[in-house]
């Protein structure tokens, strides 16, 4: 009879601490899940919110990071959204962060491999963040937005658009064109 082995679960801080060199991995719930790369497709839509919030964003105490920068989303998960916007952190004292546990404004770029994943687990573990005021779900295949807005605490609005739509998120003051978002050139 084939026994499993156990292995410990991981916090945060542990998880943070390990190089895994060119790959990329996820802590969920203390166990290391790791990532596959995305398509082309994926990294344009990506990069064109990124660059939006950036230049949006100049001067507003506020800064968009791509899916270097990790979201704490509790004590053994950390995940790395594909755009995620901090406030207040862009002192020289949070220029060696890994992580941070108080994001604003998350999107996640659905693909076919991560969809499930991103609308059911991540997506309870965001809307359990505090400081999130928006998450936004990209479907590059359809290029339609699933956005949630959070109006007051323990409050929701959700809204999924089936026509193009262009983004605003109330609480940073800006709006980004469907067509930006969605440009290939």
């Amino acid at each position: 009879m084939a026994t499993q082995p156990i292995y410990p679960l991981l916090t945060a801080e542990e998880f943070l601490d390990i190089d895994f060199g060119d790959h990329k991995a996820e802590l969920d719930n203390g166990v290391i899940r790791m990532m596959a790369g995305g398509t082309q497709r994926h990294a344009r839509v990506r990069g064109n919110i990124f660059l939006a919030l950036g230049n949006r964003l100049k001067g507003s105490g506020c800064t968009p990071y791509n899916s270097d920068m990790a979201a704490r989303t509790h004590s053994n998960s950390i995940r790395y959204p594909d755009v995620t916007v901090y406030c207040g952190h862009e002192g020289p004292e949070h220029d060696d962060d890994k992580s941070a546990d108080d994001p604003r404004v998350i999107f996640e770029v659905l693909s076919a491999g991560t969809a499930r994943t991103d609308l059911t687990v991540k997506l309870a573990e965001y809307r359990a963040i505090p400081s999130v005021d928006a998450i936004v779900f990209v479907d590059i295949a359809t290029e339609r937005l699933r956005v949630l807005l959070r109006p007051a605490p323990d409050t929701w609005n959700e809204v999924a658009h089936r026509e193009p739509y262009d983004l605003l998120l109330p609480t940073l003051g800006v709006t980004l064109p469907h067509t930006e978002i969605f440009a290939r050139d």
